[in-house]
């Protein structure tokens, strides 16, 4: 049985972890897979091959549908590939609503780089899961990191302004806009537009694109100026000295105490702009690391993985009872009586297993 769970790591499974450490990109596949359908044993792989210290430099990409946030991963990741360096790329899919699976739109656009062995790219359909990713996407892009991959861009489904858990998944939020986004202003009073670490007007060869990068320049400097500016923003991002100097091309952290957010343009399909973009991510990992926010960022991130697994295997473990099933469906009766509510059928599972 391996240290730390309570789960028997199979022969199979020890096959896999020992395949995995020796660098085999099938085994990174099969692992991945093994996880999000959550088989038998799952929890002790992890356990296993995930122990030791995070080193991956994690990028979040997102933004509303249409900005080009899968041709600036893939021009991006292009980039870190001609530096050397090998990376991973989550693209979470809308979940087909016969198959249940991804749509594969992103993995499609990315074609050109599923053939390089430097870069592995996994497509993940979001089955329900709001916050625009996918339930396993955490524990995906962890096990991209334990198997040495450098750089690790997750792209969210693209929904719209709820895709708030990418906060909790990367160390760096990118913002993908174009100059047809509409009204940057009035979408940055939504939770979408204020998670963001880095700006980037995508598509920047369209007419508006400098009337766009000036509205979200204004955006954050009313931001900082109001009830706003005494309330920190991602990685505890000090709005009231950031926004006030966050331009197009500007020098974010350098030599400064508060990261600048920056408001940057590209083109993804011709390069323009990635290059300052890629130096303004590493600026952003730098200033993190120097601050100490990167520690603290680790500690919130692991002790919201320990939350959810604690949700999910106590949930597991009330529904597995005959009890709770049989509390359910008197429940249900009250219910449609009109005698109880959901929340106290709920109530009364939870007192029955915690007086057990």
């Amino acid at each position: 049985m391996s240290e730390g769970s309570d789960q028997a790591l199979t022969p199979e499974l020890t096959a896999l972890v020992e395949r995995f450490r020796s660098g085999q990109r099938a085994a990174l596949a099969r692992g991945i897979s093994v996880v999000e359908n959550e088989r038998p044993g799952f929890q002790a792989f992890l356990h296993e091959v995930l122990a030791g210290h995070t080193r991956a430099r994690r990028v979040g990409l997102t933004g509303p549908p249409g900005a080009g946030k899968s041709s600036l991963v893939a021009a991006l990741a292009t980039l870190c590939r001609a530096k050397g360096e090998r990376v991973g790329v989550v693209a979470v899919d809308p979940t087909s609503p016969f198959s249940g699976g991804a749509l594969l739109g992103d993995r499609i656009r990315m074609n050109d780089l599923a053939t390089d062995p430097g870069v592995f790219i996994r497509s993940m359909a979001t089955r329900g899961s709001l916050g625009g990713l996918a339930t396993t996407t955490n524990e995906v892009i962890d096990l991209m990191d334990a198997f040495g991959l450098a750089r690790l861009f997750v792209e969210t489904v693209g929904v719209g302004q709820t895709e708030l858990e990418i906060t909790g998944a990367a160390d760096t939020v990118v913002v993908v806009l174009m100059p047809e986004s509409g009204d940057s202003i009035q979408a940055m009073k939504a939770g979408l537009m204020e998670i963001a670490d880095v700006f980037v007007v995508n598509k920047a060869d369209r007419p508006g694109a400098d009337r766009m990068v000036r509205e979200i320049e204004t955006a954050l400097h009313l931001r900082a100026g109001r009830a706003m500016g005494s309330v920190p923003a991602h990685h505890g991002v000090d709005l009231s000295g950031g926004a006030a100097k966050a331009s197009s091309g500007s020098d974010p952290g350098a030599g400064d105490a508060d990261w600048k957010i920056p408001v940057l343009t590209s083109v993804a399909l011709t390069g323009e702009g990635l290059d300052t973009l890629l130096e303004t991510l590493d600026r952003h990992r730098d200033f993190l690391d120097q601050s100490g926010e990167m520690v603290e960022r680790m500690r919130e991130r692991a002790a919201r993985r320990v939350r959810a697994v604690v949700r999910r295997e106590l949930g597991k473990l009330v529904w597995a009872r005959p009890e709770a099933e049989v509390l359910l469906a008197k429940g249900l009766d009250r219910i449609e009586r009109g005698e109880a509510t959901p929340y106290s059928v709920s109530r009364d599972v939870i007192e029955e297993f915690n007086g057990s």
